[in-house]
């Protein structure tokens, strides 16, 4: 984890062929797909280059609602989100909020940790 709570790992597909396997992978699991923000795509529609990058945003109420109920301030940081992009060397980086990040920021008791770790576990999977 860095210092500011981003972790980022290498990402062995294309962006778009990562957003497919998170997409899947959420639904296996009956995780919410709250939004598919495509920042490259809209940055094209405004005369803008940038490389793939998009940011999938999804949650669970179930894990979500007692992080929230314990601490309102964490709904600044839910749903959680996995970033998926591409750098100027088109190597394709998967970054997401560390939970243990996540869990000091907001005060959160270590019991109720689980419910913020889905991201770092939906990330590892897909860099398999």
């Amino acid at each position: 984890m860095s210092e500011n709570g981003i972790v980022s790992i290498a990402g062995n597909h294309p962006v778009d062929e990562t957003v497919d396997k998170l997409k899947a992978l959420l639904s296996a699991k009956g995780v919410t797909l709250f939004a598919l923000v495509d920042h490259s795509g809209e940055a094209a529609k405004a005369g803008l280059r940038m490389p793939p990058t998009k940011l999938l945003i999804f949650g669970s109420p179930r894990a979500g609602t007692p992080l929230m109920l314990a601490r309102p301030s964490v709904a600044l940081d839910l749903p959680l989100k996995i970033l998926v992009a591409e750098d100027e060397a088109g190597q394709v980086r998967i970054s997401w909020n560390a939970a243990e990040y996540l869990r000091e920021r907001h005060g959160l008791p270590q019991e109720l940790a689980a419910g913020i770790a889905a991201a770092e576990t939906l990330a590892g999977k897909i860099a398999e």
